[in-house]
């Protein structure tokens, strides 16, 4: 069963962006909610603009990450709350269930530090990037890598 527009069959693992395109998925939505006072919203990005975006900064940064998520990554820049004003309060809304994470919504908006550890090893581990111990640094960078791959491989 495919949870979102961009989801395969398989957990944790979307088609290439090519694909995407081709059957009109041109955004990627996921919901938010203020650690504040609680307002929800829907947050949307288009597909690939904000992925040639990830793609260009990934490509000139690689070589000086050293197989680690950078800051950004690791503290990522939440969405501002509408409803109070709060600066950087909209955490995303991540599925209890690891099959159900959104993972190309937390991908384009640079979110997927607010996985936990063992959310991010779900995800590689279903990516063949087996890690039973780790710093979520790296294993948070392995992420952000095949999520690359998976939409347009770098190799």
């Amino acid at each position: 069963m495919m949870l979102f527009p961009g989801a395969t069959e398989r957990p944790a693992q979307h088609g290439t962006l090519q694909s995407l395109l081709s059957r009109g998925v041109t955004s990627v939505e996921g919901q938010a909610q203020c650690k504040r006072c609680g307002a929800r919203k829907a947050i949307a990005y288009d597909l690939e603009s904000k992925f040639r975006e990830l793609h260009d900064y990934i490509v000139m940064n690689r070589h000086a990450m050293y197989n680690r998520a950078p800051k950004a990554w690791r503290l990522p820049v939440l969405p501002n709350c509408d409803a109070c004003g709060q600066k950087g309060s909209m955490w995303p809304e991540i599925a209890s269930d690891k099959r159900e994470i959104n993972w190309l919504f937390l991908f384009l908006g640079e979110m997927l530090g607010c996985c936990t550890l063992e959310q991010l090893k779900y995800f590689c581990m279903n990516n063949g990037q087996h890690h039973r111990t780790g710093a979520k640094d790296r294993v948070l960078y392995y992420a952000y890598i095949e999520m690359s791959n998976q939409l347009f491989s770098f190799d």
